[in-house]
């Protein structure tokens, strides 16, 4: 990149004046094929993101994230604490897929399908647009006084993104405590939740931040993603690049004259008007070369795209595209790297739809009382156990009771006989075990033990029993 300027603009960032304080960016309204494109994609995704708390398979929510329970649904599969390690094996899984798409096809998923991204540009800003007018309008309304036209736009935009910040709040905490208590929280009534209500208040004053205030910075200062990149990307990785070698040519960049042969001149094909910048809802200049602030939304491409247009000149200027393809007109080629990327992709995969298919809808953990020894019961040796039984399902089970195999013994259940499960829920409780003590071989013996629902076996779980060392 010898035809480039220095790269001072990279000790610095674009939304920070030189007194460190805070640079506002009003970016031009995007418009051409790619913008068309985002907009669908993201209207799509939006409808994912606001249903899918409240979409239902198999009775279980689609997603969920119960922190405070420690409950996850991903794609309807429920995982409890007892299944976290499915839960780290999936979203091992997720990073890897962001790590090989971000070594084949750069930042894409920041432009094209991250929440933030999507919410702020087609959403928020598409408000501003709206009620402030596009760059120049905008820039206008920031320098004009606080009188009523200026106070009644404002207002306007802020109690919008104050309502939707509210709504987005919602679906949040549809997420993290389900739907099916959200609603149930609404019929009941604030007055009833008041610390939800508090949660909520809060929730929406942190997307309002967001969305009204902190805007691009949440890319450039907050995620870690733009920083992760630049260990990720090579000259072999398709990103939005600004061809250099075509647009500096010899000489560089210049303004466009219609009087002069162009190609002749030795002139780039950059005419140097600026809209690739002004355009760019992070503020930077992509023909600086690829930098972490840029989130690869493709409006520079179309906003470059126009402009060559109506100068005459061939479209893709900035387009999609790795350095080598650029600079030596190499061909897109599955690297080394992102064959090994692609591999452990597969086999994780691999790995947790083993585990998912191996995995029980009921668990049943049996163990020793923590610190009580075996008891003598006449000819026969008492041990006593916790038990607990977590009901995966979305069934009920209202008849669950315990048989001990392989050897001859009584298993008694403190209180209830019968036991109750609900769906989605868990039971635990003492019991007691009694053997022959001449019917034991060794002072542990391995016990299995049968859990039933009525006459249906649902889950056998092993543990162990103690006895005297030596016998008569």
């Amino acid at each position: 990149m010898s035809n480039l300027p220095d790269e001072a603009f990279r000790d610095t960032i674009g939304t920070i004046d030189e007194e460190g304080n805070r640079k506002f960016i009003f970016p031009k309204k995007p418009s051409g094929k790619f913008y068309d494109y985002r907009k669908w994609v993201s209207y799509f995704l939006l409808i994912i993101l606001v249903a899918n708390p409240f979409v239902k398979i198999n009775g279980n929510q689609f997603m969920m994230f119960n922190v405070l329970e420690r409950r996850f649904n991903i794609f309807g599969f429920p995982f409890w604490p007892q299944d976290f390690y499915l839960f780290v094996v999936s979203m091992i899984v997720g990073v890897v897929f962001v790590i090989l798409f971000t070594v084949k096809f750069g930042r894409i998923f920041c432009g094209w399908i991250c929440p933030q991204t999507i919410f702020l540009e087609m959403v928020f800003r598409r408000i501003e647009y709206w009620i402030e007018g596009d760059r120049g309008a905008q820039i206008r309304l920031e320098k004009q006084e606080w009188n009523a036209e200026k106070i009644r736009k404002k207002a306007i935009k802020w109690f919008l993104f104050l309502i939707i910040s509210f709504f987005i709040a919602n679906v949040f905490l549809a997420y993290l405590i389900s739907s099916d208590e959200l609603l149930k929280m609404i019929s009941e009534g604030p007055e009833n939740h008041i610390s939800t209500l508090i949660s909520l208040f809060i929730f929406t004053g942190i997307f309002y931040f967001i969305f009204a205030w902190f805007r691009e910075q949440v890319c450039i200062i907050a995620c870690p993603y733009g920083r992760l990149q630049g260990v990720l990307l090579d000259d072999k990785s398709i990103n939005v690049a600004y061809d250099f070698v075509r647009g500096e040519k010899e000489i560089g960049r210049a303004k466009f004259n219609k009087q002069e042969d162009r190609a002749a001149s030795g002139k780039g094909d950059c005419i140097d008007c600026k809209q690739c910048v002004h355009v760019c809802p992070t503020g930077i200049d992509i023909r600086n070369g690829t930098q972490l602030e840029c989130i690869n939304c493709t409006a520079c491409i179309d906003e470059c795209d126009t402009i060559m247009e109506g100068v005459g000149l061939p479209k893709g200027l900035i387009r999609y595209a790795s350095e080598d393809e650029i600079e030596k007109n190499a061909t897109f080629k599955f690297t080394a790297r992102m064959k090994g990327y692609s591999a452990v992709l597969f086999i994780l995969i691999g790995i947790l739809a083993g585990l998912l298919f191996l995995r029980t809808d009921v668990e049943a953990v049996i163990l020793r009382l923590p610190g009580q020894l075996f008891q003598h019961k006449g000819d026969n040796i008492s041990n006593i156990y916790t038990f607990k039984v977590i009901n995966k399902t979305n069934n009920d089970f209202n008849n669950i009771h315990f048989k001990l195999v392989g050897i001859k013994g009584t298993l008694k259940v403190v209180g209830e006989q019968d036991l109750k499960v609900p769906k989605q829920g868990m039971k635990s409780g003492t019991l007691f075990i009694e053997i022959n003590e001449y019917l034991l071989e060794s002072d542990k013996t391995k016990l299995e033990i049968e859990v039933y629902e009525g006459n249906k076996k649902i889950e056998t779980s092993q543990t162990n029993f103690l006895s005297p060392r030596s016998f008569d």
